[in-house]
């Protein structure tokens, strides 16, 4: 039932917003740059990598060596009012339909954090990610990490279609109030760098 619903709704998205997308694949060229979309290789289901994509919000300016300047020299103001509004994410509809997420779940990550989990924490991928999830509407990138595993995997242990609706429903609320986008004081969000118990590193 997930799947079929997943599958509907993504397709009904895509095709309703298709000129809005299409409006925003060319301001992204024209005031960003190619590509249009921002690919990255994530973890999904157990683990398993694919490619994940969203349009660019980021330039790719490098600093002397060679290295990508901080998220915040390369986020521009248009990257900043696509992450405001959450188009930069509308191609996961993509990801969707091909079956690597979901629309409802915990969010692909990076792949240079699965060492760094928990046991518990490890949990998040016994489930397909998704595009949003109970974290995203409990505090999004205002909370802390060890918040956001212990509210993805509480939707592990508690996943329902009539969670996904109300998960699905709250989103649309948060994305029109702008909660919770950056993390207080960053451009994006700093990386997870392992969970600390008793000051050290697990």
């Amino acid at each position: 039932m997930k799947r079929i619903f997943d599958l509907a709704t993504s397709i009904a998205i895509l095709i309703i917003f298709s000129p809005i997308l299409i409006a925003v694949a060319i301001l992204v060229k024209v005031k960003i740059g190619s590509p249009i979309f921002f690919k990255q290789l994530r973890p999904g289901l157990f683990c398993k990598p694919f490619y994940f994509y969203k349009f660019r919000t980021m330039t790719e300016e490098r600093d002397e060596f060679g290295e990508l300047l901080d998220d915040h020299y390369r986020l521009t103001p248009f990257g900043k009012y696509l992450r405001k509004t959450s188009f930069d994410e509308f191609p996961q509809l993509i990801n969707v339909i091909k079956g690597d997420i979901s629309l409802v779940g915990p969010r692909p990550l990076l792949m240079e954090y699965l060492p760094l989990y928990t046991e518990e924490q490890k949990k998040r991928h016994q489930v397909k990610p998704g595009i949003t999830g109970w974290a995203q509407i409990n505090g999004r990138n205002s909370i802390s990490w060890e918040e956001k595993f212990k509210l993805d995997v509480w939707y592990v242990n508690n996943q329902s279609f009539l969670l996904d609706l109300k998960i699905l429903f709250l989103t649309s609320y948060k994305v029109l109030r702008s909660h919770g986008i950056n993390q207080q004081g960053k451009a994006t969000v700093e990386k997870f760098k392992g969970s600390q118990i008793s000051g050290g590193s697990l």
